[in-house]
């Protein structure tokens, strides 16, 4: 971990430049669904799309709790802008860093650590979501190369990733998790299609796609780990750090959303004064503060405990759950306070209502995470 002083600039200057620069672009992204060219050189600039990756392939090599610090600011911001090196700090490297050969690392990182090259995480598919070890995607091995087909869904930033990590069975159905193998795709390997970005409810700029792999041949030395059959437990292995990583994003996303509810209430006027001094409205603003604050409690709390080597699979899963329902609770009474405003454009609120939705369904929908926390509460009971 870096010191508290360097910590601190880091926190500092990522405040900075969210409320400085990234705030002041959120309505353009949302006309244009679009990050504009130079929010992005900046985002390269500081360094973010390499917060996870070892400082030996020129990342940052955050620790957990230094990560979980900086993205809670950055969450302050439309979450399209941490969307856009979200995979590269998460399922997109991890499994790269975590069982990834050498030769895979020094190939790939460095240049993902810069932002020169987009990750992009395909797991997800038309009839897998939620039970992710039926997925159906074949990789057939064919003298030194592998035959992969199938389609990926839901796959964000595929429209301008350089890199895939593509998890297809190598197996048989039956043997469901175990028949499981990861890849890296480059992007220019024949027989890969993008289909049309999604139209979204929310998260305008932030796209994601399609990803159609037709006889498409990759050489044996793509197969992650350089193993068969491990694919599956590799995706899992970085369940714990996507969980947390976005429990930060949705704390940071209360932290703005009450501050938006605050400067409304307090400039709106009704029977006279200030809406800010009725009670129910207090009420409501009192309810989202303590969430938020037990939100950034528990993030702080479990990322300290995963950086002390300990397993957090059930306090990850908890995090997630909790930060997420809260958001959408906190985003709601916002909304209501800004009555018929906060339904039209004029104000944050309706997009930030929207982008707030989906937090609870990916990366691990709020039912996953009940019965992961329970499974984990069993275990621990049983041993």
């Amino acid at each position: 971990m870096a010191d508290a002083e360097t910590l601190r600039s880091m926190v500092d200057q990522t405040r900075r430049f969210v409320r400085e620069e990234l705030i002041a672009a959120e309505e353009w992204v949302e006309e244009h669904d679009e990050i504009p060219d130079h929010i992005v050189a900046r985002l390269k600039q500081f360094g973010y799309f390499g917060m996870t990756i070892p400082e030996q392939y020129g990342g940052l090599g955050l620790s957990m709790y230094e990560e979980v610090a900086v993205v809670c600011e950055i969450g302050y911001a439309s979450p399209v802008f941490r969307s856009y090196f979200g995979t590269s700090n998460g399922v997109g490297t991890l499994g790269i860093i975590i069982d990834g050969t050498e030769e895979q690392r020094g190939k790939y990182l460095p240049r993902i650590a810069t932002g020169d090259l987009v990750a992009s995480f395909c797991l997800t598919e038309p009839g897998a979501g939620s039970d992710a070890a039926s997925l159906t995607t074949r990789a057939v091995r064919d003298g030194d190369s592998y035959i992969i087909n199938g389609t990926k869904r839901f796959t964000t930033n595929s429209p301008h990733a350089g890199i895939f990590t593509v998890f297809a069975r190598t197996g048989s159905k039956e043997q469901r998790a175990p028949g499981i193998s990861a890849f890296l795709v480059e992007r220019d390997t024949p027989g890969i299609t993008i289909g049309p970005r999604n139209k979204k409810m929310g998260f305008r700029g932030a796209h994601t796609a399609d990803v159609i792999f037709e006889d498409c041949r990759v050489p044996a030395s793509a197969l992650l780990g350089g193993r068969e059959g491990v694919g599956f437990k590799t995706a899992m292995k970085s369940l714990d750090h996507a969980r947390l990583h976005m429990s930060a994003v949705a704390t940071g996303m209360s932290e703005r959303i009450i501050d938006e509810g605050v400067r409304y209430a307090s400039q709106r006027v009704q029977f006279g004064t200030a809406i800010a001094q009725f009670q129910l409205i207090q009420g409501m603003l009192a309810d989202c503060q303590a969430e938020a604050l037990a939100s950034r409690a528990m993030v702080e709390r479990v990322a300290h405990m995963r950086d002390e080597g300990r397993v957090v699979t059930k306090e990850t899963a908890c995090c997630k759950y909790f930060t997420t329902e809260a958001l959408g609770r906190i985003a709601d009474r916002v909304m209501q306070i800004h009555g018929g405003y906060g339904y039209i454009k004029e104000y944050p609120i309706e997009r930030l209502y929207r982008d707030a939705r989906l937090l609870r369904i990916y990366e691990g929908t709020s039912q996953i995470q009940q019965l992961v926390i329970a499974r984990e509460m069993l275990k621990e009971s049983a041993a």
